[in-house]
């Protein structure tokens, strides 16, 4: 006989009360939707529910739908809404703390609700925000005044009053204004680009729809799992070449918007942004000019698409970006970059090489240097069955026979700027330089390791090899790099790498019956993580390089570990490989000799004296309002700036510059991390010859003499 299952008593009471509370607080949800504020759509109900399905059973991770995630939900979403605590009230969070461990609940009955309810209410401090900020306009500030702003707000608390916001915001009109004079605006020009910029930004807010609060919503509950997770919605899907990745084609570069503030993700290889090398990740682009003369136009506060409509133009216009650089001091002024706009083509991501030769102690070497600025591969050729399309291990091979034909005594492999790109060009790179092996394992998130194999048994280049990386260089050239460290194949050199170990998959949302006949979009989801053959992933962590130089770039604000939500790193059991053991033993003479150089080097020097300029930038969270002292700040790092030049000038026997002339760029700073690269693999030359340090002993003026580089690039043929 079956038996009855029945809930008891107590347990039908809490599960009645909790139904009841649930759907209170649906009703109360939507019946706070004015005429005029969003609301969701029925299909995003069943996006929605479907999103929070995917996530839970095909995210790497497998993260539960709970009160734990709940809370960081909550969080996470008013604080994409408003990270800088300049909008919403106290009061505002304190009623939404309704919603802290009811929104796992929403979400798995498929109800939004709660998303527009607070966006709504963002909505409405946005306008109460503007029209303070507009009528603040009206009157000049004083700026002899002794009052400091506060850069970063978001570890502050939410003011509680309107009159506190007002304050706050009365101190950052005056920051953004004194940004403006300080940049040789009058006082109605600052009060007319001020006006539209706040004008431009409420307008930007008005215009968000329901498909656009929907699609900020599921971005946020997607970030919690990984900062690679995320929702596409249909207009951004149907753009997918350019909008996923908030590329914009004309100067090479991936942006983002963040607070008000277009920020650069990632500089694309081949592009004129990567060219001109003047923008870099993590700057931002406060504004945008037409042509060599154009009128700068303010874009703090608009749209992304909108900030992209005005840098896209003709192949051969000029476009003007007024950028915040990264690295620059809170309350510096703003750069100028000009850069001409182009097309990404293949030939400028292509691998191409350089001879140099230099004297290293008492010994003449010539060296091949690879740049790599991607993995790529033509994979339209490729699917169409063409034999010989163009690949970058396709390309290397190439350069190599004619750097070996050029009889080159070592090899230095530039990834400086390689963000990645093709996991089986990596796996067939690093074939070039061992024997048939392992070269990085790939775990799926159901537990599954795969081992990706060189199975090629041929060398193609056999002698000494360096391999130069840095923040910058981030998954597949992090594959090679530490599969070039694990075998002890070649010495890696640079800065610690970007740390991206995982692998995304992109999922189309009409594959599932429930969403086939409606319009709806994608889902770009990590489905698996690398580990190196020793076992340790290349999450978060990157690669370490054997001899580390001095880097402007900081591991916790550019990189994997910056970001809130990143994988944490992990091990799983190395695999069986043959090591070739080319560096270890000579690695302690090799750092030894390379701290030496470094020391006496002034222009390591000035990069020591940047991360330390940098460092007290970072923790400086206060920036002067008053404008006898801002210019002072930026008259001391011009005339830093100056002394530099000049150091550099007196070295070729030049004059010295004057303050205000035109630094030309043979005076900017040299690839010193480039040239040291050359002088470790010199030693490393010499050491593998020798087999001992003994010859390791002139004075390093000696070393470097004669020393020079040749013009000569050699260009792949197709």
């Amino acid at each position: 006989m079956k038996k009855n299952k029945r809930l008891g008593l107590p347990a039908l009471r809490i599960s009645l009360a909790l139904l009841i509370l649930f759907f209170a607080l649906q009703v109360h949800t939507l019946s706070l939707f004015p005429a005029e504020s969003l609301s969701p759509d029925r299909l995003h109900e069943i996006v929605g529910r479907k999103i929070t399905e995917i996530l839970r059973q095909f995210h790497y991770n497998h993260q539960k739908i709970n009160n734990s995630l709940s809370s960081e939900f909550l969080d996470l979403y008013l604080d994409r809404l408003d990270p800088s605590r300049l909008y919403f009230l106290a009061s505002d969070i304190e009623e939404f703390e309704n919603y802290r461990f009811l929104l796992d609940d929403s979400l798995k009955a498929g109800n939004v609700g709660p998303a527009y309810f607070m966006f709504n209410r963002f909505k409405t401090r946005v306008e109460e925000r503007i029209e303070y900020a507009l009528e603040q306009l009206q009157h000049e500030f004083d700026f002899t005044a002794d009052d400091y702003y506060q850069i970063d707000r978001r570890d502050e608390n939410w003011p509680k009053t309107a009159d506190q916001l007002n304050r706050l915001w009365h101190k950052r009109l005056k920051h953004e204004a004194l940004n403006l004079k300080l940049a040789g605006k009058e006082w109605q020009e600052i009060q007319e680009n001020l006006t539209k910029r706040y004008t431009n930004f409420e307008n930007r807010i008005n215009q968000y729809n329901s498909e656009d609060v929907f699609k900020y919503y599921m971005n946020a509950l997607s970030e919690i799992y990984d900062p690679h997770t995320a929702y596409f919605s249909p207009i951004t899907a149907e753009n997918f070449g350019i909008d996923m990745s908030l590329s914009f084609e004309g100067i090479g570069a991936q942006l983002t918007t963040e607070d008000e503030f277009t920020k650069v993700v990632r500089i694309l290889p081949g592009g004129p942004a990567e060219r001109s090398e003047e923008l870099a990740p993590n700057d931002k682009i406060i504004g945008v000019g037409q042509g060599k003369d154009g009128e700068i136009v303010d874009v703090i506060g608009m749209r992304l698409d909108d900030v992209v409509q005005k840098i896209r133009g003709p192949k051969g216009s000029v476009v003007r970006l007024e950028v915040i650089p990264a690295t620059s001091r809170p309350g510096s002024p703003p750069e100028i970059i000009s850069l001409v706009r182009d097309e990404i083509i293949l030939e400028e991501r292509a691998a191409k090489s350089q001879t140099v030769e230099l004297t290293d102690n008492g010994s003449d070497y010539k060296l091949g240097v690879i740049t790599i600025p991607s993995f790529y591969a033509d994979l339209d050729a490729q699917r169409q069955g063409e034999k010989n399309y163009r690949r970058t291990t396709t390309d290397v091979r190439k350069l190599l026979a004619e750097l070996k034909q050029d009889g080159i005594d070592g090899l230095l492999i530039d990834l400086r700027r390689n963000g990645g790109g093709s996991l089986q060009e990596a796996i067939d790179l690093t074939g070039l330089f061992i024997e048939k092996g392992p070269v990085v394992q790939v775990k799926e998130s159901r537990g599954a390791v795969s081992i990706k194999r060189d199975t090629d048994p041929d060398i193609v280049y056999d002698g000494p090899l360096a391999v130069l990386v840095s923040r910058r260089s981030a998954s597949a050239s992090e594959i090679f790099a530490a599969a070039i460290q694990d075998y002890g194949r070649g010495i890696v050199l640079g800065g610690q790498t970007f740390g991206k170990g995982t692998v995304q998959n992109l999922l189309n949302l009409n594959r599932f019956p429930s969403l086939r006949r409606a319009k709806v979009g994608q889902m770009k989801i990590t489905i698996a993580m690398f580990y190196r053959i020793t076992g340790g992933t290349t999450q978060h962590r990157g690669v370490h390089p054997d001899i580390t130089f001095p880097s402007i770039y900081q591991a916790r604000d550019f990189g994997e570990s910056s970001q809130e939500h990143a994988l944490p790193f992990n091990t799983i059991e190395p695999t069986s490989f043959q090591p070739h053991d080319r560096v270890s033993k000579y690695l302690s003479t090799l750092r030894f000799e390379s701290k030496k150089r470094i020391a006496k080097n002034q222009e390591f020097q000035y990069i020591k004296e940047d991360i330390e300029l940098y460092k007290e930038r970072d923790e400086q969270n206060l920036v002067t309002l008053n404008e006898a002292k801002r210019r002072a700040e930026h008259e001391e790092n011009k005339a830093r700036q100056l002394a530099r030049v000049n150091e550099r000038r007196k070295a070729r026997g030049l004059e010295p510059l004057e303050k205000g002339d035109e630094i030309p760029d043979e005076d900017k700073a040299p690839d010193v991390l480039l040239e040291e690269s050359q002088l470790v693999l010199a030693d490393l030359i010499e050491l593998s010859e020798s087999g001992s340090a003994a010859h390791l002993t002139k004075t390093d003026s000696e070393r470097r003499k004669n020393s020079k580089k040749s013009t000569e690039t050699v260009d792949i043929d197709n």
